[in-house]
């Protein structure tokens, strides 16, 4: 729990998964041979129960060599007004979809904020899910 003394907290899994669902965009870090890219990128927080991944429309591409590769990613969501703040990362692999796997974006309500085609979806299936709340200032904690 954030405290005065403390002013970082622990977020639950749960919690975690609960920002993701809520949100649509963020950032995804990922190596392709000796390059690390870093890019924004939007999202579907997909699946449950404990199957949960995160479903991401690309063009042909870095992301989608990364996906061939086998490449470790990281992805972060986040958030901060003046007083309060938070950060979730997930960390897993990524891989491409097939054509008869895509249907599991279909209904999603959320366009790509680039209005470029985007015909391949790939999926980053979590190995670690973390999040952390801070306090920004002197005294904030969780309940003000």
């Amino acid at each position: 729990m954030m405290s005065i003394d403390n002013p970082v907290a622990e977020m639950t899994l749960d919690e975690c998964w609960e920002l993701l669902r809520d949100h649509e965009f963020g950032r995804l870090a990922y190596r392709v041979v000796d390059e690390v890219h870093l890019v924004p990128i939007n999202y579907v927080a997909a699946g449950g129960s404990g199957t949960d991944t995160l479903l991401m429309r690309t063009a042909p591409g870095n992301k989608l060599f990364a996906a061939a590769l086998g490449s470790d990613v990281a992805f972060e969501i986040d958030w901060h007004d003046t007083e309060r703040a938070w950060s979730v990362v997930v960390r897993g692999s990524l891989r491409r979809l097939e054509e008869d796997e895509q249907h599991r974006l279909d209904g999603d309500p959320h366009e790509p904020w680039v209005p470029t085609r985007k015909d391949e979806v790939v999926e980053l299936v979590p190995v670690a899910v973390t999040g952390r709340r801070f306090g920004l200032r002197p005294g904030v904690t969780e309940e003000d």
